[in-house]
């Protein structure tokens, strides 16, 4: 189906109108000095990109054109991938209009082809990340990088695309960002953005801030002793090392200044001094802040969960510490739950024997329903993981101070020389509760639309909060997954700036087991009826989440680009009746 053309390459350089604008600022292609107020103090900043996102027409010798098809090889709303020679791009025709950007999802390299063209943007197949066609501009996640974007010309009926090399070959472009150059008149206990936790939703604060033009001081502190990585890989590949699944770079945090303190735990933040205080005493003033800490793994109530090669997969140490002491050992898993569930996938080729206890019947079953609950669970049988199900875990023993036994209230005693624990989690929000920061019952942060709290200046983001979901007409529900995280820290930072944007992403998701994944939109809670399409025995279906009349959430298995599909659909504000699934 692809037309490869031959490539010719041009010395000749055109810039394209937006680029020839930020040209035209200053005769080092960066934009000129701007400023931008902050509590009426002055700020000087310049616009800045990563060197991976640097100006593609810089160089003569870094440019390529080609020739890629007839103008009439496209219809309306068709996407192509084209060969350029050096690399590969993405062309799409819609409203009579080209354009053309990268081919592959900055996120995990997916091939946009197989996405959803849907209005002016594409939506990635695998997990739902989309990217203005125009602009490349991401304006979904997950990724933190947009698109790089390709001059396209009509010359004689024939499309042509002029891109750089570079460009090309990285796939990936970071958005404009303001880069500090005048922060020597604060003091170290003082700052303007207090982001607590840095997470997904942390991070993204940060750079939205930046992007955004703030110049100010941007303080970001984690418990944690690395800077914010990819939480999602530590089970789903769990002898990645930091700096393999690092989201950013430590010079990208030096260029952006963008402060991390690692290893800091808040204690307590006085809204009305507007002071956060850490757990060794040290205090920090702040004028804006966000709450983005995230959950706390439950523990087990039983007798000897504190004892040796008991663990909570929560930073790349644990993970790295489970695989080394699951090799060729007994690993029992506590919890069904997706870290359970890509834990034992994981371990099952290097252990010698894997078994899941779990109070359910069958796996996920509140989330994707009995029967493919069920599907799954077989998948992973046929794969020599051992389920113990509608029990629970009743003593952990140990010989010679290490775990050598889990019990089970049935009674069974399984062997076990590392069990790992994935029953659930809390928000971790205690460090609130004299605040005055409203809490739910259940220890969420209650936040609005554009993630504010009951307190002027302090948002929320992340696993933490409840929200208002548009797509369950604002409904107050958690979502403690990737993707939101990533949108909620952009929302609170356009509106830390005053933009007034409300939140109105749908939420998708998706988990990872033997090289299969289970791909999720919408918001499923409470659904009362499953319509499944395909074949759950050959793992190649759709189901359909219906509440009432309605379509809720989708989840698919070697069907793409269906969730996509139905993400845009729902993101459009459109109603997927049961009729029209069945």
């Amino acid at each position: 189906f692809l037309f490869v053309p031959a490539v010719e390459v041009k010395i000749e350089v055109v810039i394209p109108e937006k680029e020839r604008s930020k040209e035209e600022m200053s005769p080092n292609g960066k934009a000129s000095p701007l400023i931008y107020k902050v509590n009426g103090t002055a700020r000087h900043y310049h616009l800045e990109e990563h060197p991976i996102a640097s100006n593609p027409y810089h160089n003569p010798k870094d440019i390529v054109e080609a020739s890629v098809c007839h103008v009439k090889d496209l219809e309306n709303g068709q996407m192509r991938e084209v060969d350029l020679g050096c690399g590969k791009a993405l062309l799409i025709k819609e409203s009579g209009e080209f354009h053309a950007v990268g081919h592959k999802c900055p996120h995990y390299g997916a091939p946009l082809i197989k996405g959803v063209l849907s209005k002016g943007r594409v939506r990635c197949p695998w997990h739902g990340a989309c990217f203005n066609i125009s602009t490349g501009d991401i304006e979904d996640f997950p990724s933190l990088d947009s698109l790089p974007r390709f001059q396209v010309k009509i010359e004689k009926e024939k499309v042509y695309i002029r891109a750089s090399k570079q460009a090309l070959q990285t796939q990936r472009r970071t958005k404009m960002m303001a880069k500090c150059i005048s922060l020597n008149n604060y003091s170290l206990s003082s700052t303007n953005v207090l982001i607590i936790g840095a997470g997904a939703a942390g991070l993204v604060c940060a750079e939205t801030l930046r992007q955004e033009g703030f110049s100010d001081r941007i303080v970001m502190c984690t418990m944690d002793r690395h800077l914010p990585y990819d939480r999602p890989k530590l089970s789903k590949s769990m002898d990645s090392h930091p700096e393999q699944i690092a989201l950013r770079s430590k010079e990208f945090f030096c260029t952006y200044d963008i402060e991390v303190l690692t290893e800091m735990q808040v204690a307590a933040v006085d809204i009305k001094s507007k002071i956060a205080v850490f757990k060794d005493g040290f205090k920090m003033e702040y004028n804006k802040l966000l709450i983005a800490t995230g959950n706390t793994p439950k523990a087990l109530s039983c007798k000897g969960k504190e004892m040796e090669n008991v663990f909570n997969i929560r930073t790349p140490e644990d993970a790295n510490c489970v695989v080394k002491l699951a090799t060729s050992k007994n690993v029992v898993i506590v919890g069904a739950s997706f870290l359970g569930m890509e834990v034992a996938a994981y371990l099952v080729e290097r252990a010698h024997s894997v078994s899941v206890v779990e109070l359910e019947e069958v796996p996920f079953k509140k989330f994707f329903g009995e029967r493919v609950g069920r599907a799954v669970m077989k998948m992973f049988e046929s794969n020599r993981v051992k389920f113990y199900m509608q029990t629970e875990v009743s003593e952990l023993r140990e010989q010679e101070g290490k775990l050598k036994e889990v019990v089970l209230k049935s009674g069974k005693v399984l062997r076990a020389d590392v069990c790992v624990v994935g029953v659930g989690a809390v928000p971790a929000t205690g460090f609130l509760k004299q605040s005055g920061i409203n809490i739910d019952s259940k220890g969420f942060i209650v936040v609005n639309k554009m993630m504010q709290t009951n307190i002027p200046g302090v948002f929320a983001a992340g696993d933490a909060v409840t929200f208002p979901l548009a797509l369950r007409n604002n409904k107050k529900v958690n979502v403690p997954h990737w993707q939101m995280a990533h949108m909620h820290g952009r929302i609170a930072a356009l509106n830390m700036l005053a933009h007034g944007t409300e939140i109105s992403t749908v939420p998708y998701l998706w988990t990872a087991m033997f090289g299969k994944s289970i791909r999720y939109a919408g918001h499923g809670e409470g659904f009362d009826d499953v319509v499944i399409q395909g074949d759950l025995d050959e793992l190649k279906f759709v189901a359909f989440y219906t509440k009432s009349d309605e379509v809720v959430a989708v989840a698919s298995m070697n069907y793409d680009p269906i969730v996509s599909k139905v993400a845009e659909v729902m993101a459009a504000g459109r109603t997927i009746r049961k009729r029209d699934v069945e």
